[in-house]
């Protein structure tokens, strides 16, 4: 597969191609609230509408929010859930919400967990191991892309030059197998398509339940058994294949026409490593 590679930094104080790498320290040994706790406290203010995203590191974060707003420490907070988890979890922490997300609502800022994250674009991988036709990969992508500012909160394992591992792509559900021989023939020898099951083991079909998302469409694990080095290029091969309706490649804007700033929150035994791109580089505008 021929793709090629980003210049990248490493996980030290430095500025380079327009990404900037500084260091937090908690302390002791840093774990994922240090993360959530840091997320919350510095970017999200007073009267802002904020994303809420999915995971681990997400729900520790909702939860803080919450807490700060019962506490009288920030007011006039609205969310908007990208998952019926993130929704439950803020409900329980009391945190409002919109009433009802559509593509052109404002959005100030969010936050959400990654899969994995590649150094020096900052493009994200979200949606593998789900097994519920009730998450939304588009939904989660389009209120990313709506907020003016977006942080991804991760762990130092997955942030990485060159990555690996599984891309989800919705496929629409008559013609799922042709577009599933369309990806295999378009990363022959690099990758296995499977069609991801509801229940049950996987396997290339899907077994007899396959998954089906709330807005109908099913989902292909494109699994890579070769490095990924350019998630761009994969991001745009993918759009080009019939039936394709969406990936799990994040980019923090790909249907803007501005620049905006996204930055990874990192979690290592040292403390937090927060890495801000201020500017993308231009591979990734389209994704």
């Amino acid at each position: 597969m021929a793709l090629l590679s980003h210049p990248c930094p490493s996980l030290i104080p430095l500025k380079q191609n327009h990404t900037t790498i500084t260091r937090a320290s908690t302390g002791n040994n840093s774990n994922l609230p240090d993360a959530a706790k840091h997320t919350v406290d510095t970017y999200i203010k007073n009267g802002m509408v904020v994303g809420l995203g999915s995971g681990q590191v997400s729900c520790m974060a909702i939860q803080y929010l919450g807490r700060q707003l019962r506490s009288g420490a920030l007011h006039d907070i609205v969310g908007v859930p990208m998952s019926l988890d993130s929704a439950s979890e803020a409900a329980t922490a009391g945190i409002p919400l919109l009433d009802q997300y559509q593509d052109t609502s404002q959005i100030d800022f969010a936050f959400d967990d990654a899969d994995i994250i590649e150094e020096g674009t900052l493009i994200a991988v979200i949606g593998r191991r789900r097994s519920r036709g009730d998450e939304s990969i588009i939904q989660e992508k389009s209120i990313l892309n709506a907020a003016d500012k977006l942080v991804f909160m991760i762990s130092k394992n997955q942030y990485q030059r060159v990555l690996d591992g599984s891309i989800p792509v919705l496929v629409q559900s008559l013609n799922w197998m042709e577009a599933a021989e369309q990806i295999d023939d378009l990363f022959i020898g690099d990758a296995e398509v499977w069609r991801r099951p509801s229940i049950g083991h996987a396997d290339p079909l899907g077994g007899s339940f396959p998954l089906v998302t709330k807005e109908g469409y099913h989902v292909l694990d494109v699994i890579f058994t070769s490095p990924i080095t350019s998630l761009a290029e994969v991001a745009e091969s993918l759009n080009k294949v019939d039936g394709v309706v969406d990936h799990g490649v994040v980019s923090k804007f790909p249907y803007c026409r501005t620049w905006k700033r996204c930055t990874v929150v990192i979690t290592s035994e040292s403390g937090l490593s927060i890495v801000d791109n201020l500017r993308a580089n231009a591979a990734v505008e389209g994704i």
